[in-house]
């Protein structure tokens, strides 16, 4: 006979998995002690490491690589005289606290808060976590400030229609960097990793020249895919891991007189704002074009986007804030500026422990020692075909966990695996295509990309206690399923010689 008892929903394999993964790394210490820590074992492994003489030979120069010991007299001077331009240097703390002046008064005027009620009393419902991921991989061409821009403008948007803001964050983060490759527009990447394939390719054809297209049709049907997996795994995994968002939750009211004024303004600051950029990019001769080559990807305008982003919410924001009266001088401005900053001094701390560690694992070369020796691993594996493509795949996967820098990583395993996929009869579009998807599946989840810990900033203001596991194991099944996913649109590209490009294919002819 069946009892009255309540019926409890089992949890699935994989819910269990990333329990166990979320309470593990909740156990860690506070990121800047972690980070102190993990700068400990690195110079201490320098200094073992050094005394085994390990080292590794750069492909390409032949040149000798070997580990640096940091506590060296050598390396401690290093470290006492480059602390602080290490810190100044950190290229996301720039970027975040500029970026962070037009978005902080875009926010505290409440131009931000406008905005998304309009969009969420406009759009469906159902159609905002596709929405999001699109933006998210489509945001790349604004380069690494999407990291900064996106995610905390997503997190308002769910927290308004009632749906967790962290799980907005994490969406969108894994957006971001998950499909830092993907895009159906040629970005400033495209030329930035051309030049170092062309580089390598000449090591085994000095007269190869590539494009920077070379890719662009995979990518387009990648980021369509994308889309679709980072979907489902919003609603399968994201949402329902997070539950209920128990905090102070934004009611959304309906758009007042005022307000409605405000986004009046603010739109037409941000027309002709864009309309002049417009003219400064658009003519061959504009004055944001490469003053030598005309050309749009290596412009003023691509090297120059986060000071217009950060313009392209400042103008708006004070133009919000004075037709909706919520600045009525130049000091409420600089007061609602203070504040965004004040808000951004736990990442500022934790931005100087992440910078020493980050340099010191640069300059001990054990990163780079990690890479070669890994991609050597696998061509003594003696792989061919699809399978050496997919384990060349899965090592830039790896070594992604090592050395965050796209273009540093390239530059290490170009050397080795360009040229002799070139003796194999593969063009370097391919070669260039399984970077690319290796470089961006594991991005979601490696603590080494600067932007993690900007990530972790951001969700302790929705939960002061939330820690890297509950991150990792929120983004984990983002970075599984998009390498499921990428790897097999890449097997079916590769199995049926899909051109990856206009013009490049896949087999030498």
């Amino acid at each position: 006979m069946q009892g009255n008892s309540q019926i409890i929903k089992k949890k699935s394999w994989i819910d269990n998995m990333l329990d166990k993964i979320e309470r593990a790394g909740n156990k860690l210490p506070d990121p800047i002690t972690l980070f102190i820590i993990l700068a400990g074992i690195v110079l201490v492994l320098s200094w073992v490491l050094s005394m085994l003489g390990i080292s590794a030979v750069q492909p390409g120069t032949e040149d000798v690589i070997e580990v640096k010991n940091l506590l060296s007299q050598e390396g401690l001077i290093l470290i006492l005289t480059q602390m602080v331009s290490t810190f100044t240097g950190f290229a996301p703390l720039g970027l975040v606290i500029v970026t962070m002046i037009g978005i902080g008064l875009a926010e505290q005027t409440g131009l931000i808060s406008a905005v998304m009620k309009k969009i969420v009393m406009s759009a469906p419902t159902k159609l905002i976590v596709p929405f999001i991921i699109f933006t998210g991989l489509v945001g790349n061409l604004a380069a690494d400030a999407a990291f900064i821009i996106l995610p905390p403008i997503a997190a308002m948007i769910f927290m308004s229609i009632g749906r967790n803001p962290l799980a907005g964050l994490i969406i969108t983060y894994a957006a971001v960097a998950g499909g830092f490759s993907a895009n159906i527009l040629i970005s400033s990447l495209d030329v930035l990793l051309l030049g170092i394939t062309e580089s390598a390719a000449h090591i085994a054809d000095p007269a190869y020249t590539g494009r920077a297209t070379m890719n662009y049709y995979f990518l387009i049907a990648s980021t369509f895919l994308l889309v679709i997996i980072g979907t489902w795994v919003a609603k399968k995994f994201t949402e329902p891991r997070f539950g209920t968002f128990n905090g102070e939750v934004e009611k959304l009211e309906p758009l007042t007189a005022l307000e409605k004024r405000g986004l009046k303004w603010a739109g037409i600051v941000t027309l002709a704002y864009i309309l002049i950029i417009a003219i400064t990019v658009i003519p061959s001769n504009g004055l944001l074009r490469d003053p030598e080559t005309g050309g749009f990807l290596n412009s003023p305008f691509m090297s120059g986007i986060v000071p217009i982003m950060l313009f392209f919410f400042l103008l708006p924001g004070l133009a919000y804030g004075i037709a909706a009266k919520e600045v009525k001088n130049d000091k409420e401005v600089a007061e609602k500026i203070f504040k965004s900053i004040a808000d951004m001094a736990p990442f500022i701390v934790l931005a100087f422990a992440a910078s020493q560690m980050i340099a010191f694992f640069n300059w001990s070369n054990i990163g780079s020692i990690l890479a070669i020796k890994g991609a050597e691993l696998l061509q003594a594996l003696n792989f061919t075909g699809l399978p050496m493509m997919i384990g060349f795949v899965l090592i830039c996967a790896f070594v992604n966990l090592l050395i965050a820098s796209a273009s540093a990583k390239w530059a290490l395993l170009a050397p080795i695996f360009v040229p002799m996929f070139l003796y194999l009869g593969y063009t370097p579009a391919i070669t260039q295509i399984a970077y690319r998807v290796g470089d961006s599946i594991t991005n979601p989840i490696t603590p080494m990309l600067p932007y993690f810990a900007i990530l972790l900033s951001f969700a302790k203001r929705y939960d002061k206690n939330i820690g890297i596991g509950t991150l990792i194991s929120s983004l984990l099944p983002f970075s599984v399923f998009f390498a499921i996913g990428w790897i097999i649109l890449f097997a079916i590209w590769f199995l049926f010689g899909l051109p990856l490009g206009p013009g490049d294919y896949i087999y030498l002819k």
